[in-house]
């Protein structure tokens, strides 16, 4: 059976030209970075070549790049480095749990938490961010790109506004890095996450960007790794793979290879908006990450659309891999103000760079008869029908 990924968003396939990079430091190059013998010395020349791939695709210093085993970890680093009791965070409905979740601990050891609404489109209103600052606001925590939407974040007006406050600004550019061209300088923020997995790197690797004078607490205690940022034993086949998935995540930026995948998002989602009555984008008119698209599919459940699909070699989603499962509906399409239904109706197309035309090709000759069938199937969408 052929099978077609559109799940990129969750994880993505490590490139060849990425695993080739990370291929010898399993085996030839094991040495540890710390050391001071050749075989150290040659594993730390890699691992500093890669922290200089990264800086180049976020516009910063090499030596302001921490690395980590992943945006999560990324996101707490950044968080619990700064914030403690006594201490405002502002962050919004719609991040990822790992600032979510981070936050709601943060209120539990004392510290305060306003968490700021979003447009119907999905985004946040920058003046929201004035309007609630305060003499103790410590941090302003706001994603750059949404992991179920794609949509993105005014985060160099709300990174302006935070400067002019003399505030902390963090963002979560997990799932904007390499989508979009991301310069530090220009936002404006102190602190940026990545994660490696949603860029054809491996999973377990990521990258915090800190400003050059920001004092960040640990939250791992041993050796000196990472300027005393971050201790332990560099994962070095992981941070060489990527630095090469960040270089080429800057190639595609500038040679224009993500034109490429917004043509084939924009095919797909097109052609799907006409083949039926009842489907829709979540986050219409806002401005996205060109890889992805939010679409309901009105008397459907997600999860039946995405477990059909499957069945014929299709892959989807409902939205965030960590909180697959969940019986409630998307917190970030609640939070737009989506009814529960069409909340639990939505599916995310998310492309890659290994994504091909033949691909959305084969997605729309799966998708209009299962949509069909299911419907057939739905006693809520042939009520809704009857009605109308």
């Amino acid at each position: 059976m052929r099978r077609v990924y559109f799940d990129n968003n969750a994880t993505t396939p490590v490139l060849p030209e990425v695993f080739e990079a990370m291929r010898p430091y399993f085996g030839e190059h094991f040495g540890n970075a710390s050391s001071i013998h050749h075989h150290g010395q040659e594993t730390r020349a890699a691992v500093e070549r890669a922290r200089e791939s990264v800086a180049a695709l976020l516009g910063c210093r090499a030596a302001e790049i921490v690395f980590t085993s992943g945006g999560t970890e990324a996101d707490n680093l950044a968080i619990f480095g700064l914030a403690s009791a006594g201490d405002h965070v502002i962050t919004s409905t719609v991040e990822h749990h790992a600032v979510l979740n981070s936050c709601k601990r943060l209120e539990s050891l004392g510290c305060a938490v306003s968490y700021l609404p979003v447009d119907s489109r999905g985004q946040v209103d920058p003046d929201d961010v004035r309007q609630v600052l305060r003499p103790n606001t410590r941090l302003v925590t706001i994603m750059m790109g949404n992991n179920e939407t794609g949509v993105l974040q005014p985060v160099a007006e709300i990174g302006t506004i935070a400067a002019e406050a003399d505030v902390y600004f963090h963002t979560d550019a997990v799932q904007a890095a390499g989508k979009v061209s991301i310069d530090v300088q220009k936002i404006g923020c102190d602190l940026l996450s990545i994660s490696g997995h949603k860029m054809h790197a491996p999973q377990g690797v990521g990258a915090l960007y800190v400003r050059k004078g920001t004092q960040l607490q640990p939250m791992l205690y041993g050796g000196s790794h990472e300027r005393s940022r971050r201790a332990g034993t560099e994962n070095v086949p992981s941070i060489v793979a990527l630095g090469k998935a960040a270089e080429l995540a800057r190639e595609g930026l500038e040679h224009g290879g993500l034109c490429t995948i917004e043509k084939m998002r924009d095919c797909l989602q097109h052609a799907i908006l006409g083949n039926f009555d009842g489907v829709g984008v979540n986050g219409e008119g806002a401005p996205r990450v060109p890889n992805t698209t939010n679409l309901y599919f009105e008397g459907l459940e997600g999860e039946s659309l995405v477990i059909a699909l499957d069945l014929k070699g299709l892959a989807v989603s409902t939205g965030a891999a960590c909180s697959s499962g969940a019986i409630e509906p998307s917190h970030v399409l609640t939070a737009m103000g989506v009814p529960p239904d069409r909340a639990r109706a939505s599916i995310r197309f998310s492309l890659g760079k290994q994504n091909t035309q033949e691909d959305i090709e084969f997605a729309l000759a799966l998708i209009p008869e299962t949509v069909v069938r299911l419907r057939e199937l739905s006693p809520v969408y042939k009520k809704t029908a009857l009605s109308t």
